[in-house]
């Protein structure tokens, strides 16, 4: 039987692999997929930079909601967002590594509340965003996968 932080682990690699937008697209990096929590990096690059030549904000977003997406799913538990925001506090330049680190805060039932931290390569805080999530029916590994009941 696995343990809850390799279960984690698993769900987080098959999510990636199968993840285009993230992955491919947008050229994130899962850095880590524990219980409750997920890290994910992506560098700025020019294509990203709005009129203003700063990171669009629409792609600061879409990195804290693919984190949002690996921590609250991390249990093997089909799940999607319910809602969420974003405060941006400080922009983003061509270049800039952003980090962003998703927490669980609360799970109750089926539904659940994230805090994503986006930080720079300086350690300041880009961005904040909290999700709700709430669990559908499925599971991102198989069925029969062997793992502790949450």
């Amino acid at each position: 039987m696995m343990t809850d932080r390799e279960l984690a682990a698993k769900v987080g690699e098959a999510m990636y692999a199968a993840d285009r937008a993230s992955r491919d697209f947008m050229r994130m990096e899962l850095v880590s997929c524990e219980p409750g929590r997920a890290v994910m990096r992506m560098t700025v690059r020019e294509q990203m930079l709005n009129g203003h030549d700063i990171c669009h904000g629409g792609l600061i977003f879409t990195l804290a909601d693919s984190t949002f997406a690996f921590a609250c799913n991390s249990y093997n538990k089909a799940t999607v967002a319910a809602g969420c925001s974003i405060e941006f506090l400080r922009p983003a330049h061509a270049g800039d590594v952003l980090t962003c680190e998703g927490v669980e805060q609360v799970l109750q039932g089926r539904n659940g509340v994230y805090d994503m931290k986006v930080l720079n390569q300086h350690g300041e805080v880009v961005a904040m965003f909290r999700g709700r999530s709430s669990h559908i029916r499925g599971t991102v590994l198989p069925a029969d996968t062997a793992w502790p009941l949450r």
